[in-house]
């Protein structure tokens, strides 16, 4: 039986968790430092299964002892921004918290494949392949599969269409420099451009870019869990089932798109090796920019973070 290790047993954790036993992809363990949350969710989760018909094992636990040999370790473990609290304070803290918890999990699962989803996400990807020393297919970062579907969404909404008819591809960094690409975009084969203006595509285009902080002004307290817990789940069954599905996700570069020594998102098939492939896509001078200056960031946090670690 195949099985998972889940870090963090906040909301993102718990809809991962959720959503693995759910779909009867695999055995799952919750790990959180907090005394008795992961156990409680992870007992309420075990009383679902009747009702979703499988027999998944579940667990909490706050013993990385409890994790061993698990195949894939998804850390959604971090805190949010808060109140009065600096980029560099929130950075800080969350590269803390990831880098015990690669040293941690990967000693008692060596040959697991890792998916990072706690922010800021393309940095803590880099920090965990760092820590691991785990060659680059098997570190992996969770964002363009949830910017895609947010895209998907919005445009299937402007449409009043079925989502299940869009599908779409946004690269670069899990932030406002993401970019949406529009060519790459069709609804059941028919290019985006053909039923929407360039004005509307720009909209949606941007209210995706925006997806977190919309969700996260409507909250008012936390942010987005659905939607990236489902996601995070969705690149767990491709690697588990093989099924080689072709996503854009935060990947270690060596010169593709001109980029190295970054994690950004970029269209990969991810299969039962982790990273199969990147795929090359022909940009124009335009998106290349705006993949090149959403790397570009990504690099300030790179180096930012090195120097708040090397001060801690």
């Amino acid at each position: 039986m195949a099985k998972v290790t889940v870090v963090g047993a906040g909301f993102v954790g718990a809809t991962v968790a959720q959503y693995i036993c759910g779909q009867d992809i695999a055995d799952v363990v919750v790990l959180d430092v907090i005394e008795g949350l992961p156990q409680g969710k992870a007992l309420d989760l075990f009383e679902a299964s009747p009702l979703l018909g499988n027999d998944r094992k579940i667990s909490g636990t706050q013993e990385y002892a409890d994790t061993k040999n698990s195949q894939i370790v998804v850390i959604t473990a971090g805190i949010a921004r808060k109140p009065g609290m600096s980029r560099d304070d929130l950075l800080k803290t969350n590269a803390n918290i990831v880098r015990a918890v690669c040293k941690e999990t990967h000693k008692h699962s060596p040959d697991a494949i890792f998916i990072v989803v706690t922010n800021p996400l393309d940095v803590m990807a880099y920090l965990a392949k760092q820590t691991t020393g785990l060659p680059a297919n098997r570190v992996i970062g969770m964002a363009g599969v949830l910017d895609s579907a947010r895209f998907q969404s919005f445009i299937a909404e402007e449409l009043n269409i079925s989502s299940e008819d869009v599908k779409s591809m946004v690269l670069g960094g899990h932030g406002d420099l993401m970019v949406p690409l529009p060519r790459f975009t069709s609804v059941n084969g028919i290019p985006l451009n053909e039923l929407l203006s360039a004005e509307r595509i720009e909209a949606l285009a941007q209210r995706t870019r925006d997806g977190g902080a919309e969700i996260v002004a409507l909250l008012k307290s936390g942010s987005a869990f659905y939607a990236p817990g489902v996601s995070a789940a969705l690149m767990v069954e491709s690697i588990l089932r093989d099924k080689r599905r072709l996503l854009p996700c935060s990947v270690y570069t060596q010169g593709e798109y001109g980029l190295s020594d970054l994690y950004i998102g970029l269209p990969i098939i991810l299969g039962k090796q982790g990273v199969e492939k990147i795929i090359e896509l022909k940009l124009t001078k335009d998106e290349l920019a705006q993949l090149r200056k959403s790397a570009a960031s990504i690099k300030e946090n790179i180096d930012a973070m090195n120097k708040l670690l090397v001060t801690a």
